[in-house]
C-alpha cells in the first residue's frame, strides 16, 4: 500500500467529518454551492482535473508562484503535492457518506443529547459519530480504494517522481 493512499484517507477522514457535518446539516445558500465543488472530481476525467492541478499550482501561474514566494511550498512534481491533489480527488468518495449517515439521523437524537446537557463536539463523537458507523466505513473504504487507482492526477502532479512515490 503506497503512503500516498494512507496519507490522502487520513487527511480526508480529518477534513471530511466537519465538512459532511455541515452539509447535512446546513441551510446556507452556501451550502449548494459547497457540495457541488465537493462533487465536481466525480465528473472530471482525471487527467483534466490533473492538468487544472498542474496549471494552478505551477509557479508560472499567480497560485503557484505565491505559494512558491511567500510560503516556501513547491506542489508541482512534489509529494505534497500529490496529496493536495489525491485529496481534493477523492474528497466526494469521503465526504458523500458521511454526509448521508448524518443527513439520515433523526433530530431526536441529536435534541435528547443537548437536553442530557452535552455540547455539539460530545453530542457529534458520542452519539452522532458511533451511530454512522457503517458511513464512516464506506467512506474510508471508497476513498482508499478510489486513491489507491488513482493514475491520471498522481501522473499530472508527480510527473515520474510521483509515478515512483505511488
Amino acid at each position: 500500500v503506497s503512503s500516498l493512499t494512507l496519507v490522502t484517507t487520513c487527511v480526508l477522514f480529518v477534513l471530511a467529518l466537519p465538512l459532511a457535518s455541515w452539509l447535512a446539516s446546513s441551510k446556507s445558500v452556501v451550502r449548494t454551492l459547497v457540495n457541488t465543488l465537493v462533487s465536481l472530481p466525480l465528473v472530471l476525467p482525471p487527467t483534466v482535473l490533473g492538468f487544472y492541478f498542474l496549471l494552478a499550482f505551477s509557479p508560472g501561474n499567480a497560485f503557484g508562484s505565491w505559494l512558491d514566494d511567500w510560503l516556501g511550498i513547491r506542489l508541482v512534481f512534489s509529494f505534497p503535492g500529490l496529496v493536495v491533489a489525491s485529496v481534493i480527488y477523492s474528497l466526494p468518495f469521503m465526504v458523500h457518506p458521511i454526509q448521508s449517515g448524518l443527513a439520515s439521523l433523526p433530530q431526536s437524537l441529536r435534541e435528547a443529547s443537548y437536553a442530557l446537557g452535552k455540547s455539539e463536539t460530545s453530542t457529534f463523537f458520542r452519539v452522532e459519530l458511533p451511530n454512522i458507523k457503517a458511513s464512516v466505513v464506506t467512506g474510508l473504504i471508497l476513498t482508499f480504494a478510489h486513491t489507491i487507482g488513482e493514475f491520471g492526477v498522481v501522473l499530472m502532479i508527480g510527473g515520474n517522481n510521483g509515478h515512483r512515490s505511488h
